[in-house]
């Protein structure tokens, strides 16, 4: 090999200045400065709060929006709810008519007919007893709160004026915004809207129960492909939590009336019937019913009986409530209905202001609905998910060659 050849094996070998140069290149390259933030003195705690409030006013606006929909839409919203509260409640009919081998159309639709042979008959029940005793009930309630007054203006030395500016300031808080109301006729009180509510409501029912799993199914696939997991699971726990409600509600309802209406009796106090059908009413409305018809039991009783018996039903009241409160419910619901007591009566407020009495009836199995939906998608099942029912086996479809 030649003296130059050599050189230029060594300059090659041993230049630094040209490896220098292209490793400058190459940093160069790789540390390329990327788009400059300008600085507009905004903290990062306060960028952490602006992300949050925008975030938060925009589920406000949707649930504005959605609230405004289904309240102008309220002759249809809530028939169809009702439509699905009996569903819960009635759907283990069905299901063992099923069993005993009666199609599921025919079995949806003899718990339909049973349900409003029961509901008339119960109707013209409740309808005949209030039609005989209401002049009677309505009389010992305003005796009773005549005896209120009385022993509020000499126990606590206030004048009758003191008493009606009292009752005309409770009047006007009730009565503001047409809570009760203007609010019921807008959700359709008048006889036609009823009817046409009612026919709703039973044809829901029955198509619920018919192929509320098909429906079900149709809805799932209107979410994104990504979420209908998520979607169906969430909508199955909610379901098992609102029928635990339902029927828990129709048993914690019935021994109320029951137990108050045994106490009355014992008591021997007047319209027995008529007290425990206002009971059974009003424990559909949670906390909020029970007291109301509570109230008006013991007014019966200070009437009747006088001051010692009413003190008696007042104890027999508050024993039954208590039963109900720290038995019947945590036995009957456990934990698939966990709703906090706060939060069942800021929704029935909420639901008495946008609604009147059906916001009210419907408050706590939608705050139960949404709270096992929310703890459902952040990991807090108290179980696992809720079996799915099997799916068809799909025939095999005969080949050409067969």
């Amino acid at each position: 090999m030649s003296d130059v050849g050599r050189d230029e094996d060594s300059e090659a070998e041993e230049s630094p200045v040209a490896d220098s140069e292209v490793l400058d290149e190459a940093s160069e390259s790789v540390a390329a400065p990327g788009p400059v933030k300008v600085d507009h003195g905004v903290t990062p705690a306060m960028e952490i709060a602006a992300a949050w409030a925008w975030r938060f006013l925009v589920i406000v606006a949707a649930v504005g929006v959605i609230g405004y929909a289904m309240r102008y839409l309220s002759e249809v919203v809530v028939p169809v709810t009702v439509g699905v509260l009996l569903t819960a409640l009635l759907v283990p009919v069905t299901n063992g008519l099923q069993r005993l081998r009666l199609p599921r159309g025919p079995a949806a639709g003899v718990t339909v007919i049973a349900t409003i042979v029961v509901v008339a008959g119960l109707l013209t029940l409740v309808g005949t007893q209030i039609a005989g005793q209401f002049e009677d009930l309505s009389k010992q309630v305003g005796e009773g709160v005549q005896k209120l007054r009385d022993l509020a203006r000499i126990n606590f030395g206030l004048t009758d004026a003191d008493i009606t500016n009292l009752f005309k300031q409770i009047q006007k808080q009730l009565t503001s915004g047409g809570a009760l109301g203007q609010q019921a006729a807008a959700v359709g009180t008048t006889a036609t809207h009823v009817v046409a509510g009612l026919f709703i409501s039973l044809f829901c029912l029955f198509f619920f129960l018919y192929q509320g799993e098909q429906i079900w199914s149709w809805l799932v696939r209107l979410f994104p492909r990504r979420a209908r997991d998520k979607a169906d699971s969430s909508g199955r726990r909610a379901w098992v939590s609102l029928t635990a409600f339902v029927r828990a509600t129709v048993i914690v309802a019935a021994v109320d009336a029951i137990g108050i209406s045994l106490g009355a009796a014992i008591l021997g106090l007047p319209l027995v019937s008529a007290i425990g059908i206002l009971v059974f009413v009003g424990a559909f409305i949670p906390v909020v019913g029970a007291l109301i018809s509570g109230i008006v039991a013991v007014l019966v009783a200070l009437v009747a009986k006088g001051p010692i018996i009413a003190v008696v039903m007042l104890a027999i009241v508050i024993g039954v409530q208590q039963l109900e409160a720290h038995v019947l419910q945590p036995f009957l619901l456990g934990r698939a209905v966990s709703v906090h007591p706060l939060a069942v009566i800021l929704a029935i407020a909420t639901g008495v202001v946008i609604a009147g009495i059906v916001g009210a009836l419907v408050a706590v199995p939608t705050a139960a609905v949404l709270n096992a939906i929310v703890n459902h998608l952040a990991g807090n099942d108290p179980a696992p998910d809720p079996p799915r029912p099997p799916r068809p086996r799909r025939r095999p479809q005969p080949s050409a060659s067969d």
